[in-house]
């Protein structure tokens, strides 16, 4: 009798606790299934992204440096070919600079206005506009002044060697101080009057200022409020563009200086203005406009987007400083 009890106890001894309770068994299964989800097809994409990009990282990196290299390749071609050589080894007379009396003045003015990542930007604009300068066929006197704060750092952190900077008049003054009130023209987008030709007496300032339009029209705010003269260049008569019409400091600059030595504003708005703004003449539909974007404008956006951050990093700054258009 007793062995007939032990036996007959003994199965339920054995008996797993979770099978003698199917309430137990289901809370066992949700633990199980909370801990082990099976991703969503979404999470599995981005999961698979996420490795393809961290895969790839040694790959990006190599093509980098293949089209930096291409690219000072071809500029050192070009410089070789400005400096004397045509192609098939020909000397080619090359003319000296005949610098021009006319002054284009940068107005530093703004520089509380902006963040330190907008004035690093208008640091590089500067360093394009003096290197653009000093290859130029007619040199402006160019002036930069209301020069300090940030964009002082900027130039001591990054440019030590901006201390010895030739044919450039660096100023802490406001540009007011450097011109008479009748010799200055304020260069921007809203002013109402159009340029039409360049006056070698004038002093002509552009607007410093890297905003993203946040503080539209305040170059041309600064002109009335100080009362001197203000302008924007004649775009509109000969170009039309399928962006908005907003050109960056350098490129403002370089327009003038193509303009001293082609005579030509149509010729020195096509000769400047980047292809990835679609410009055609204004009797040409802006649409049919393409070609690649210039060499600078590349370069730089690899430099400041181009990072290993992550596939979903954004990637879409863009320059709007307040200068005419």
């Amino acid at each position: 009798m007793a062995n007939d009890t032990a036996q007959s106890g003994s199965p339920q001894r054995d008996r797993d606790p979770a099978e003698s309770s199917p309430r137990t068994h289901s809370a066992t299964s949700e633990a199980a299934a909370e801990k082990h989800e099976p991703l969503s097809k979404r999470q599995r994409k981005k999961l698979l992204k996420q490795q393809r990009w961290e895969e790839e990282r040694d790959l990006r990196s190599q093509r980098r440096k293949e089209r930096k290299q291409q690219r000072r390749l071809k500029r050192q071609e070009r410089q070789e070919a400005e400096d004397g050589e045509e192609p098939g080894g020909r000397k080619r007379i090359r003319t000296e600079p005949a610098p021009s009396s006319l002054r284009l003045v940068l107005d530093c003015s703004f520089d509380h206005l902006m963040p330190m990542k907008d004035v690093r930007k208008l640091h590089k604009q500067l360093q394009r506009c003096y290197a653009m300068n000093r290859r130029a066929a007619h040199p402006v006197q160019f002036y930069v002044t209301s020069l300090g704060g940030q964009l002082r750092q900027s130039l001591d952190e990054k440019d030590r060697g901006w201390v010895n900077w030739k044919d450039i008049h660096l100023k802490t003054e406001h540009f007011g101080e450097i011109a008479a009130a009748e010799e200055l023209v304020y260069l921007t987008s809203d002013s109402p009057t159009e340029l039409k030709e360049l006056d070698l007496s004038k002093a002509y300032v552009i607007g410093g200022l890297v905003d993203h339009n946040h503080h539209k029209g305040i170059t041309f705010e600064t002109a009335k409020k100080l009362g001197i003269d203000h302008a924007q260049l004649p775009l509109s008569s000969f170009v039309k563009m399928n962006s908005r019409k907003i050109l960056t400091v350098n490129h403002v600059f370089e327009i003038i200086l193509s303009y001293l030595e082609k005579a030509s504003w149509q010729e020195a708005f096509f000769t400047v203005l980047p292809q990835r703004k679609g410009a055609v003449p204004v009797d040409q539909d802006p649409r049919t406009a393409g070609g690649e974007r210039e060499e600078e404008r590349e370069e730089e956006r690899e430099e400041e987007h181009e990072s290993d951050s992550g596939p979903d990093a954004e990637q879409t700054t863009e320059l709007h400083p307040e200068v005419l258009s």
